[in-house]
């Protein structure tokens, strides 16, 4: 359990200070850092000069969520609402493309990818999607347009590092006639990239989907399990994680799934381990907005908090991959090594 004494132990041992070892569960190979959105935290996310720093900084995949245009292509984008991360509502000529869609049972107010060609999507540029907690970030507005999957790929392949591409609502947008399945596996193809070891993860919630995908693909797949109320959940049970197994290689799981806001390990990663299944923590913020409150610091919501405890016990009990919005960090503790925590005696 993460308590005031252990903080203040972690933070002797990440600065070298040997202490008293624990037992783990260990990752199964050296772990790897995929930067959530490129180096989100630094850059406007899914921009190419995101993906670009978060390479600089060492990351080994770069994560591009992938959403349609009304002609077919996949783009880079959080969301298929791009309101928040583009200056769409600034452009007089596409204000009556705002309307509200219902999406995956939630309705949703803003401009919409499949609402929009490629060429059209190409003419806005991107912005900073948490300017209160990022406000750094902002100077780089406008600056790029939104990139493609090709691009993305083109851009990782050059220098070496994989793609970990996420299918975005699959279903939603099955129902409105762009599958992404498909669009996916050809893309993957027409990269070089359908093997089972090539440098790619995919990545979705539904599984279904994945099902679908790999029957068109040989590329590994990761099933994705929020803490939260959903059925997903269900699946992380010993019976559920070997249903798993029939239609992914992997795991994605919200990092509390791996070790508790209270630093406490949960037993998830164990039975995955045990079943041949890779396990990848998701999403590691600097911020103390995002941060349990036994790790922030002063300052605020934006200041950081004692990110590097949370990523060490990650990297200790048996995360294979975590993504990270600073994968700088995430990358510096990784190569640092596990430093095995005291438990705390009281």
């Amino acid at each position: 359990m993460i308590t005031r004494r252990t903080l203040a132990a972690s933070a002797l041992a990440l600065a070298g200070t040997p202490v008293v070892a624990r037992a783990v569960t260990p990752a199964k190979t050296r772990p790897i850092v995929i930067a959530h959105r490129g180096a989100s935290g630094e850059r406007p996310e899914h921009t190419l000069m995101a993906y670009e720093l978060a390479i600089t900084q060492g990351a080994d995949f770069i994560e591009p969520d992938l959403v349609p245009t009304k002609d077919g292509h996949l783009v880079a984008r959080h969301e298929n609402e791009i309101g928040g991360t583009t200056d769409v509502a600034a452009r007089p000529e596409f204000a009556g493309r705002k309307t509200t869609k219902t999406i995956d049972g939630e309705p949703v107010t803003g401009w919409f990818t499949e609402d929009f060609t490629l060429a059209e999507l190409k003419t806005l540029r991107a912005r900073e999607r948490l300017p209160q907690l990022r406000p750094a970030n902002t100077k780089f507005d406008g600056r790029e347009a939104i990139p493609t999957f090709e691009e993305v790929v083109k851009l990782a392949k050059a220098k070496g590092v994989g793609v970990y591409p996420e299918m975005k609502h699959p279903s939603y947008f099955a129902g409105i006639g762009l599958p992404l399945e498909a669009r996916l596996a050809d893309a993957l193809k027409a990269a070089d990239l359908n093997s089972a070891d090539a440098k790619v993860f995919v990545q979705c919630f539904e599984a279904e989907p994945l099902k679908t995908f790999g029957r068109l693909s040989k590329a590994r797949r990761v099933f994705l399990v929020s803490d939260g109320p959903g059925p997903s959940l269900s699946m992380l049970s010993a019976d559920g994680l070997q249903q798993v197994k029939g239609f992914a290689e992997g795991v994605g799981l919200e990092w509390s799934l791996v070790v508790m806001p209270q630093g406490m390990p949960t037993y998830i990663p164990h039975k995955a381990h045990e079943l041949g299944l890779f396990v990848h923590a998701w999403t590691v913020r600097a911020e103390n907005h995002f941060l349990p409150p036994i790790l922030r610091n002063a300052g605020g919501p934006a200041a950081h908090g004692n990110v590097e405890v949370l990523l060490n016990e990650l990297f200790c009990w048996g995360a294979d991959g975590v993504f990270s919005d600073f994968p700088a960090i995430a990358v510096k503790l990784r190569d640092r090594g596990c430093v095995h925590l005291p438990e705390d005696p009281s």
